[in-house]
């Protein structure tokens, strides 16, 4: 199967938490986990999150650096790469910042579960919308769509169900984890990867490539997919 390289990205504490029971994003990252985090966006083709993620933080996906934007432009490309949300249900508010703020594409994997108004309403506010059937979006299905779009490198943003579906199912490369000098904890915080969980035979094993411990007190850990031979 032909499909993007793909990366996950996040920012968590200490006790692994990706956010706080709330489920608003709260702040992690430090000044210059931020400032990696738009080096990676730029670098993308294509960012993507999941339906909670979107609903609950309606985050704009954009590159905030103005001379990395100058950088994609002269490359060739738009200011910010595709945004992609992969959402059950895609009830958007109509003035969504991830329809609406900077200059990008815009793609939405749905299924049928998402009405036929609020699916015109979407692509009439220039959306590119998929819809899948069944109750849930196919997740293979789509990174072979984005491969068709012209996405060669996707960076993941979360949320932790999407996170954990991706890694299940082997469509996953690399995982980025700025590691902040705080605790949340809460049982129903959000971790780097939620949904049915896996037993110890099953685990993911992860190569660790690097890892640095910097100034502001957080530490970058990169790690590689290990895959079966």
């Amino acid at each position: 199967m032909k499909r993007p390289y793909v990366f996950i990205n996040v920012a968590m504490t200490a006790d692994g938490k990706i956010d706080t029971i709330s489920r608003r994003g709260a702040a992690i990252s430090s000044t210059r986990d931020k400032e990696r985090v738009d080096a990676l966006r730029a670098d993308s083709d294509a960012v993507m999150v999941g339906g909670q993620t979107l609903l609950n933080e309606d985050p704009k996906l954009t590159v905030k650096s103005e001379s990395l934007r100058a950088e994609r432009v002269a490359r060739g490309l738009s200011p910010n790469p595709m945004k992609v949300c992969v959402i059950t249900a895609a009830n958007l508010p109509v003035h969504s910042k991830f329809l609406h703020e900077g200059a990008a594409r815009v793609v939405i994997f749905t299924t049928n579960r998402t009405s036929k108004d609020k699916l015109d309403l979407l692509r009439s506010q220039g959306a590119e919308v998929f819809v899948h059937a069944g109750g849930r979006v196919d997740l293979t299905q789509t990174m072979q769509t984005l491969y068709e779009l012209g996405v060669k490198r996707l960076m993941v943003e979360g949320g932790a169900t999407l996170n954990f579906e991706l890694l299940r199912l082997g469509l996953v490369d690399e995982v980025y984890a700025f590691v902040s000098p705080m605790i949340f904890g809460g049982e129903a915080a959000p971790t780097l990867a939620a949904g049915r969980g896996l037993e110890r035979g099953e685990a993911i094993p992860l190569k660790l490539i690097d890892a640095e411990k910097w100034e502001d007190g957080g530490v970058l850990l990169k790690y590689l997919i290990e895959r079966s031979a």
